[in-house]
């Protein structure tokens, strides 16, 4: 029985985009106990793979903490799904402030031993006596109260793009970091101030809450929901935002507006920017913020170093990566000599620029196309692609769609076409065809001829 992915991102991707149907992303946690933390992992996968469900689930003894991207028309059977559980009934579904149907691209169910790491010893406090639950109107005010301390319990690279007024952003890259800094920091406050704690979806502070009870302190509360469900009280209650920006998320999207204002700058040039990029080098994969501009330019790289690399010969690129922990087992979250626009700790609260109004995410839906073949190779000097047709025939003068994770949605006309090595006007399935494009392409790219 399969009990894994058998599709690659790129093959998901094409097959939502055919789809065309709305997909949601959503998020949700619950604290239980589970005995056979594999059984509940296999029985969900099954379950989830049947509705399309696509996401990154983390389970173990203590829980299940998920984020999700679910066909519209499935919802409800997806809900019926976690309902069979006890612990999950009438569990709160986080449902997303933007949606793109790309924020998932595979279903990945993951046993830990934590659902969170927090590096806590649970057995040595009480981890279900938690602090008090604010909705955004309570939060709201309680943030007003001068007796207020409020506490960002995200990493640096989430809080420089957003946070509250005033909330104290530990210079941390792990949850786990933030909770005896906290502690020492605020010791002498433990009777006098109201300890108000937010996280992204609420999953941190349910842990961080119970955890700062039992070191002493006595008034404690935390956002329930998170930032998610904060955002969706503000529209549907039409409550003042008290969190400026742009609220970082664990998927492809990498972030949605909260409101419009423009915090963060560009690492690389300093201009106003909130954009983050996960730097093209495979052997680097660092992620940090990048603007329009130096996007292009860098080709998604975050130094001159790694877009030197990523021109290298394939072998060349992973002989650099022998012995090396590299990708996605390095947890580099935006911190580098290389970027000298990065700030951490000190956050401003004064919008450096305005959000533009975002491209309509469904808009590669609405072109009408269909699929011809697939990258080879990218000559650099030559700046020309090579493709393998597939489907159908390729001719010259065709407009076409190049598209990859990477890559984007790139349209252009072609104008010469080189077929087999020799210049010829028809391309049909097995041929290989090379072309000049104005960009890089990458081989995880697609082509396709747009239909008028």
């Amino acid at each position: 029985m399969q009990l894994y992915n058998t599709l690659s991102a790129e093959e998901r991707a094409i097959m939502i985009d055919d789809a065309g149907k709305q997909r949601l992303t959503l998020s949700f946690y619950a604290y239980a106990k589970i005995q056979d933390p594999q059984k509940f992992r296999n029985d969900l996968f099954i379950a989830w793979n049947a509705l399309d469900a696509l996401g990154r689930i983390y389970v173990a003894t203590e829980g299940i903490n998920a984020q999700m991207s679910v066909p519209a028309e499935n919802f409800e059977a997806f809900r019926e799904t976690l309902e069979v559980y006890d612990f999950m009934k009438d569990i709160r579904l986080n449902v997303a402030v933007e949606q793109d149907d790309h924020s998932f691209l595979k279903l990945t169910i993951k046993v830990r031993h934590k659902i969170v790491a927090d590096g806590l010893n649970d057995d040595t406090f009480d981890v279900t006596n938690i602090g008090v639950h604010l909705k955004a109107k309570e939060f709201n005010e309680i943030l007003d109260d001068p007796n207020t301390i409020v506490v960002d319990f995200r990493n640096h690279y989430e809080s420089e793009v957003g946070h509250f007024k005033g909330a104290i952003t530990p210079d941390v890259e792990t949850f786990r970091e933030s909770l005896p800094i906290i502690n020492e920091q605020l010791k002498d406050h433990k009777d006098d101030k109201n300890l108000v704690m937010y996280c992204t979806g609420g999953i941190r502070c349910e842990k961080a809450s119970a955890y700062f009870k039992h070191q002493g302190f006595k008034n404690v509360y935390q956002l329930e929901g998170g930032i998610i469900n904060y955002a969706k009280q503000l529209k549907e209650e039409g409550l003042e935002s008290k969190f400026i920006g742009k609220n970082f998320v664990f998927d492809n999207r990498l972030g949605e507006r909260i409101t419009d204002d423009i915090i963060s700058q560009c690492h690389q040039c300093g201009k106003p920017c909130d954009n983050h990029t996960n730097c093209e080098n495979d052997g680097c994969h660092l992620l940090f913020i990048q603007c329009d501009d130096c996007k292009a330019a860098m080709e998604n790289c975050c130094s001159t170093e790694c877009l030197e690399i990523i021109h290298m010969p394939l072998v060349d690129q992973v002989r650099l990566r022998t012995g090396k922990q590299v990708g996605n087992k390095v947890f580099r979250k935006g911190k580098s000599e290389n970027l000298k626009f990065k700030h951490s700790g000190e956050l401003p609260e004064t919008a450096l620029a305005t959000a533009q109004k975002p491209a309509d995410i469904r808009q590669k839906i609405k072109v009408k196309k269909v699929l011809l073949g697939k990258a080879e190779h990218y000559y650099v000097k030559a700046q020309v692609g090579q493709f393998t047709i597939e489907n159908q025939e390729l001719n010259s003068g065709d407009k076409i769609l190049i598209s990859g994770p990477t890559t984007g949605d790139q349209e252009m006309v072609l104008n010469r076409i080189i077929v087999n090595g020799a210049e010829t006007q028809t391309a049909k399935i097995g041929d290989k065809v090379t072309f000049e494009v104005p960009f890089r392409i990458r081989l995880s790219d697609k082509v396709y001829k747009i239909l008028e």
